[in-house]
């Protein structure tokens, strides 16, 4: 990356990794968070992103190809996949460790087996043994046709740990080690990567979250960021884990910190687990605009940026639009997005006859906020949906059910937006009337509040809050490594 510029924030000494399972074609918020947050770091530290993933996609070439043509990934930020790794680096046969095929069998697919295979232009990567949809064998290969690793799924040997094994080959397809286990093969992934050296180590997925509290190394600080709601109901008085969330949840401990978007999931965690260091608050951040002079708008001009899924619930947004019209015929709602709901929504558009108008999926739909009114949000939970801030950036006030999680920590009700209780259809178009019959001086001061106060969510400032997280994590988790070693001796 380019070192010309002085770094705007000093992190901790060590290797900074970005850990997520994949990067699916459609990605969401996520992915879109880390991959952004990745950026901010290596342009406001100086320090260099090594963004790792475990899936087995064999297009990962043209994947980073088309992430750096948008922007997505730069020159501070590498895409760095588990499989790819092997097939351009060799392991040293006297440094690869145990093998042990009693307990790995070593059954490479012939070539007159059945099975289903992946390629990368003319070269094969994987054949897959399948029964029915299971997978019972994955063969992986590297790019000159010689075996990488033998991924069995159906062991069934003497001595053997469990279901599972792996085997790597060297370049002429001889094993040279083995692991009872994929996680074994991911934690010597790591290993090699790091090469012990001081690493700071942020997971996203849940996957491979579950995997990382296994990861017990001196020198590198685990840390997951929780990109949404724990709780398996709106209601956060019902308090029941997600079963998705469990392995995180129930062994908080195994992190070295927790990240969470919001204050407020916060306290319903230590509802949960009790008041615990290691859980900790970071939103995500965003590069947000100056303060400005406010540009002209019309006031009443309103835009939402949703998927049209169920859990956006657009239709609510319709209803709502449709009864603030009913008093102020000058209300109109552009929404942007698509997804299978598509057809609902307009079909609730069309019976309301509401001022409504489904723009579909425009990928620069952001750069319109500073040209909307308000802005609608009536999901049913988020974690912290930063097209919040980034309307409040640009003046654009907010509208949003008071949900798990996210509105509550970013808005003001009445200040710099509106709280509505979540599923309040009728508050929704309460607040729409509300902003229009405002004068044109308390409108521009609200605008002004909402300006100043997305500022808080700015990349430099959500950077420094990781500086400081990941200082306290290392801290906390030196000041345990010793007390664990005068325990063991």
């Amino acid at each position: 990356m380019d070192t010309t510029a002085p770094a705007q924030v000093h992190f901790p000494t060590g290797r900074q990794f970005a850990l997520t399972w994949g990067i699916p074609d459609d990605f969401g918020g996520m992915t879109s968070a880390l991959l952004h947050r990745s950026r901010a770091i290596a342009r406001l530290t100086g320090k260099h992103v090594d963004l790792l993933t475990f899936d087995a996609r064999p297009d990962y070439p043209a994947v980073e190809r088309g992430l750096r043509d948008r922007g997505e990934l730069s020159d501070g930020v590498s895409l760095i996949n588990l499989w790819d790794w092997f097939r351009e680096n060799d392991i040293a046969t006297d440094a690869a460790g145990t093998l042990d095929l009693v307990k790995h069998p070593f059954t490479p697919l012939a070539e007159d087996t059945t099975f289903v295979s992946t390629w990368r232009g003319d070269h094969e990567l994987s054949r897959a043994r399948m029964d029915g949809a299971a997978t019972l064998q994955v063969d992986y290969y590297r790019e000159d046709g010689s075996l990488l690793a033998s991924d069995r799924r159906d062991v069934d040997a003497p001595g053997s740990a469990g279901k599972r094994s792996v085997v790597l080959c060297d370049r002429a397809g001889v094993p040279i080690r083995s692991w009872s286990g994929v996680w074994a093969f991911y934690r010597y992934w790591l290993d090699a990567l790091r090469q012990r050296e001081p690493s700071f180590m942020i997971v996203d997925s849940k996957p491979v979250a579950a995997f990382m509290a296994t990861y017990k190394r001196k020198r590198a600080v685990v840390v997951h960021v929780v990109h949404s709601s724990h709780l398996a109901e709106e209601d956060t008085e019902s308090a029941r884990l997600k079963a998705s969330r469990r392995p995180v949840f129930e062994n908080l401990d195994g992190y070295d910190a927790v990240v969470l978007l919001t204050q407020r999931q916060k306290a319903d965690v230590e509802k949960l687990a009790g008041v615990r260091d290691n859980v900790v608050v970071i939103g995500n951040g965003r590069e947000l605009p100056s303060i400005r002079r406010e540009e002209p708008r019309g006031v009443a001009d309103g835009i939402m940026l949703a998927s049209l899924t169920t859990r956006k619930r657009v239709d609510h947004a319709v209803r709502a639009v449709a009864r603030a019209a009913a008093v102020h015929p000058e209300v109109t709602l552009d929404v942007y997005g698509d997804g299978p709901d598509r057809d609902r929504v307009a079909a609730t558009i069309a019976e309301l006859d509401a001022p409504v108008r489904l723009r579909g999926h425009v990928p620069d739909a952001r750069e319109l906020l500073g040209q909307a009114s308000f802005l609608l949000l009536t999901s049913t939970s988020e974690g912290l949906p930063l097209v919040l801030v980034e309307a409040m950036a640009v003046g654009c006030i907010p509208i949003a059910y008071d949900i798990p999680y996210g509105p509550a920590d970013v808005i003001r009700d009445g200040r710099n937006g509106f709280l509505v209780p979540g599923g309040d259809t009728e508050g929704v178009a309460r607040a729409i009337q509300r902003l229009i019959e405002l004068s044109p001086r308390q409108v521009a001061r609200m605008r002004r509040h909402a300006r100043r106060e997305a500022q808080q969510f700015s990349d430099l400032a959500i950077t420094r809050l990781w500086n400081r997280e990941l200082r306290a994590a290392a801290a906390r988790k030196a000041t345990a490594w010793a007390a664990e070693q005068r325990q063991a001796g």
